[in-house]
This record gives structure tokens, C-alpha cells and sequence, in this order.
């Protein structure tokens, strides 16, 4: 439906704070290390303006929206790669979700105390990057190993998958993420049967104070330095602020924001951000009585999105009948947008866009 993002830093940076304000799933907060032993899981309506437009001229019996999950992990620590903290465990989670979102703390507290002293986020940064880096360095070293029996006793296809496990060594062993590295075709099949830490996305959030999101930004530009040498991007969210706008309506969450002159949630702020980095598209059915959101992959193929709902629609895929989401806004209703020839019949090579309306016809 949507993506599964893992919240993932050191100790005591507020992880299970933000967690709980974007999910109000009542995660534990403490000021120890290691509050969080198993993950988390919290599940998110994703804020979709152009599904509340289309439910409010459709008036459909139902409206679903698409979700994000989030796991929050729990605190890593320098050498968890070698088992200290809570060790390998928590990595291993990390192998589960499709981005991480790596919570950097960017505000000053005496009252909260920081494992390593002085709050630094490029340091903490780099702790968290390098155990990563650390834990795939040693399950590329296992592949080699692997690799080169197997090539002993005649499996001459195992030379390519060394070469590039030394590529990836090499790189690793530099600091430079698996993410950051061009593959192609065949080279990418291996490299997602070795669920690299460094292969996930990564969205840096930085965790700031009310102050910091008026504009007092020292902390957050040195970890927008840190995320620029990467290509990713760094969200600013205020875990205090975000649980007190979790806990109004709708129309009190608006005003709220206006007042502190920001136009988003931290959360939808999160999320659009998380969507740009998956390069995720949302389209939309309206089949019976459901008006329904889906997330899939820019570049999806009709018949593709199509099995996203029943794999049986894919299999007997026929057409795709499609409107686009401002052809429909500005004929006012799906009947109007037919008439105009606004409804357009695609076939197998269609590659939907974002904010289409689709009707699916296949075979049973």
C-alpha cells in the first residue's frame, strides 16, 4: 500500500518521541539507553489532499487511504557491528524496511543526557553510517568466501560475483555507502539478494527544538552537509512540537501550523520527502463502493498496478481507463470528464503518472 520505513539512531535522540507524535502508537519513552529491545511497528493514514478532494465530489461510501509504516528500532551504539549494545539484532531489523529514517539529535538539553557528551551530529552520523558500513563489510567478506569455494569446484559464473563483492569491499572500506554506487541489471539482482544496510535510502531527521524551527539552524546545516555528500535530504521535525499536533483536529492542526508559520506537519513533511526519495506515485480506483489510494513505483506499467490490487487483474489484464486528477478537478465530476473525452483507454505499455483515476477491465 505504501512503505515501511525504519526510525533508526543512537541512543537518547528521540526516536520513540518522534515515533510516538507520527504514529500515536504509545511507544515507550525513557532517558536511558536502549528503551526501545523490539521494534516498534506503527501504522500511518499518509495526508492525500487530492483524495479528500476527489471523495468530496464523489461522496463514495468509503474512502482508504494509502499508509506508511514505520519500525522504530532500537538505539545503536559504536560497535554494535561487533555485538556491543544490543548488537547485530537491531541491524538485522534494519534489513526489513525499504528506507530508513535516521533520527539525528539537533537540539541542546541538560536534562537529557547524550551517550557521547556534547550534542555533535555529524559525529552521531557518522557512528550510525560507519556500523552500518561495518556490519555489510562483513557480509560481503562472508560472500567472497563463499563465492570463491564454490568457484573451486567448478562454478565459473561465481567470478562476476566476486568482482563486484571486491567492489564493494573497496568502497565500504572507504566509507561510501552501497547506495551511492551504479549497478547494472544483473549486478543489482545480487546486490539485493545481500540486503546491504547502506543499499536502503535514507532520510536524515533532524530533531530540533520550537527555537530551531523559527530559524536558529546550526545544528541542522552541519547535517545537511553530512546528507548532501550522500544525496539525501534532511526533515527538520520538533518531537514535542509534533506530539501536541498530533493531538488536534484537523481544523486546529491548521491554525496551529499557520501560527508558527510553517505550511506541514513534520509527518507530511516526512512523508512527501520519503516519497521523493522512493520515487513513489500515488493513483487512485473508484471501484464499487470503495474510493481507494495506492502507492506503487514511478515508471509502473498498467497491468503492474493492476496487480497491486489482485493479482488476478494483472494476469487478465484488458485496459486501463484513465483520468487525470486535474482533468477531473476541472470538469467537476468523472461524468464531465467523459463527455469532454477526458477519460482516456490505455493498454498494456501504459505507464501511469501520479494523481491518475483509474478503472481497471480484465478477464476473470
Amino acid at each position: 500500500m505504501g512503505f515501511r520505513c525504519g526510525i533508526i539512531g543512537l541512543p537518547n535522540v528521540g526516536k520513540s518521541t518522534i515515533f510516538n507524535a507520527l504514529t500515536a502508537a504509545g511507544a515507550a519513552v525513557a532517558n536511558y539507553p536502549f528503551c526501545t529491545i523490539d521494534p516498534n511497528v506503527g501504522v500511518v493514514r499518509v495526508p492525500d489532499r487530492r483524495l479528500d478532494y476527489i471523495s468530496s465530489i464523489l461522496k463514495p461510501p468509503k474512502t482508504t487511504y494509502t499508509v506508511m509504516e514505520f519500525l522504530d528500532i532500537a538505539g545503536l551504539v559504536q560497535g554494535a557491528s561487533r555485538g556491543e549494545g544490543l548488537g547485530n539484532k537491531f541491524l538485522g531489523h534494519i534489513r526489513d524496511v525499504e528506507a530508513v529514517v535516521h533520527i539525528v539529535r539537533c537540539f541542546d538539553n541538560p536534562d537529557v543526557v547524550h551517550i557521547y557528551g556534547p550534542v555533535d551530529p555529524v559525529r552521531d552520523a557518522e557512528i550510525i553510517n560507519t556500523e552500518m558500513a561495518l556490519a555489510d563489510l562483513e557480509t560481503v567478506e562472508r560472500r567472497i568466501e563463499r563465492a570463491e569455494r564454490l568457484s573451486k569446484t567448478g562454478d565459473k559464473g561465481k567470478q562476476k560475483e566476486i568482482a563486484l563483492c571486491g567492489r564493494l569491499r573497496d568502497a565500504l572500506g572507504k566509507g561510501t555507502p552501497v547506495r551511492n554506487l551504479s549497478f547494472d541489471a544483473a549486478e543489482k539482482e545480487i546486490i539485493d539478494d545481500l540486503h546491504l544496510l547502506t543499499d536502503k535510502k535514507v532520510l536524515y531527521v533532524a530533531n530540533v527544538s520550537e527555537e530551531v524551527l523559527k530559524g536558529k539552524k546550526a545544528y541542522v546545516e552541519r547535517l545537511e552537509d553530512v546528507a548532501g555528500k550522500e544525496g539525501s535530504e534532511v526533515v527538520p521535525i520538533c518531537g514535542d512540537l509534533e506530539s501536541e499536533i498530533a493531538l488536534l483536529e484537523e481544523e486546529e492542526r491548521a491554525e496551529f501550523l499557520a501560527d508558527l508559520g510553517l505550511k506541514e506537519s513534520g509527518l507530511e513533511h516526512l512523508i512527501h520527502a520519503g516519497y521523493r526519495l522512493l520515487d513513489l506515485i500515488t493513483f487512485y480506483t473508484t471501484a464499487g463502493p470503495e474510493l481507494r489510494a495506492w502507492t506503487v513505483r514511478r515508471g509502473t506499467k498498467a497491468p503492474e498496478a493492476a496487480g497491486k490490487i489482485h493479482t488476478d487483474m494483472e494476469k487478465g489484464f484488458i485496459r486501463a481507463e484513465v483520468a487525470a486528477f486535474e482533468d477531473f478537478r476541472s470538469s467537476g465530476s468523472l461524468a464531465a470528464a467523459k463527455e469532454k473525452g477526458l477519460i482516456r483507454s490505455e493498454g498494456r505499455e501504459y505507464v501511469l503518472q501520479d494523481g491518475d483515476i483509474v478503472y481497471f477491465r480484465f478477464n476473470v
